[in-house]
């Protein structure tokens, strides 16, 4: 059987008691190391299962996924989710090449970051289209999921962005080289989500006043750490988001869709910075301009 195992966000206790149970009888256990990561190292989670892990990087999923597969025909092979099984289309690949080959799968949830966020108040089937937010680099700065984050707040509803995570991606020069040479991990940071959305709306509002429909003004919400002992939320402009440091990741932006809900307000009001600009402003007292 192959086992695919949500564990949460937090900790190595936001395991469930089947997916301990799970992890404790397999042969192997694999920890899917680069979709997400924990706040903890695999160490703690060893202690806690008391059994060996393999972390499972890019390479080894995609490298070495059919002689994992091979192994769960007849034993039972466990791979270790940060969050839900189903939040990353890898993972579903996963499951369905599983499929193909008649292997059985069971797969295990937890809580993950689609639904966690709902920790600033913000009510979750309000929400439209989650985007991902790739960094940018001096020769590639894509813009497309902007439009996604306009979709939804034209229609009311709050955009969940995923920020950029970077593990063992290979320098240009060692693809060129054929070496395995690999750049430091990368976290974007929701001061680093907000400056490229800033640009964004800098160059739509050059070619014409107004296009860009959110303005450095709009309220947003940052997240850090969600489920963490160590989870921080905070609720600012955009420019101010820019100037925000959250500590280590990972982090999480949300723009919200207007108008919120009392009880949204009410709870969010919290975490601004600023509560009584923020309350203003959402109770329409105060309407910010585009600029």
């Amino acid at each position: 059987m192959f086992y695919i195992i949500g564990l949460g966000l937090g900790n190595a206790k936001d395991v469930t008691v089947k997916g301990l149970e799970i992890i404790k009888r397999s042969k192997s256990v694999y920890l899917e190391s680069y979709t997400s990561i924990l706040p903890v190292g695999k160490e703690e989670l060893e202690e806690l299962y008391g059994r060996s892990i393999i972390v499972a990087d890019r390479e080894i999923v995609e490298g070495s996924t059919d002689e994992i597969l091979e192994n769960a025909r007849n034993d039972d092979i466990a791979i270790l989710i940060v969050g839900d099984p189903f939040t990353a289309t890898t993972h579903i690949d996963l499951a369905l090449r599983a499929k193909e080959k008649n292997i059985e799968v069971e797969i295990v949830h937890n809580a993950s970051i689609m639904n966690a966020v709902g920790c600033c108040g913000l009510q979750l089937y309000s929400f439209g289209e989650t985007i991902s937010i790739p960094s940018w680099t001096e020769k590639w700065q894509p813009d497309s999921y902007y439009e996604r984050i306009i979709y939804n707040y034209n229609r009311g509803l709050h955009t969940l962005c995923l920020l950029d995570i970077r593990v063992k991606e290979p320098t240009i020069e060692s693809l060129v080289l054929k070496k395995k040479v690999y750049m430091p991990p990368k976290f974007m940071s929701v001061a680093e989500a907000a400056s490229q959305l800033l640009k964004i709306i800098e160059q739509k509002n050059k070619i014409k006043k107004g296009s860009a429909v959110i303005s450095a003004e709009n309220y947003v919400v940052g997240l850090a750490r969600v489920g963490s002992d160590s989870q921080k939320i905070t609720v600012c402009t955009l420019t101010e988001m820019e100037k925000t440091d959250l500590g280590p990741p990972l982090h999480t932006l949300i723009i919200p869709g207007l108008p919120l809900h009392p009880l949204e307000i009410e709870y969010v009001k919290q975490f601004a910075t600023d509560i009584t600009m923020f309350q203003e402003r959402m109770e329409g007292r105060r309407i910010p301009r585009n600029k």
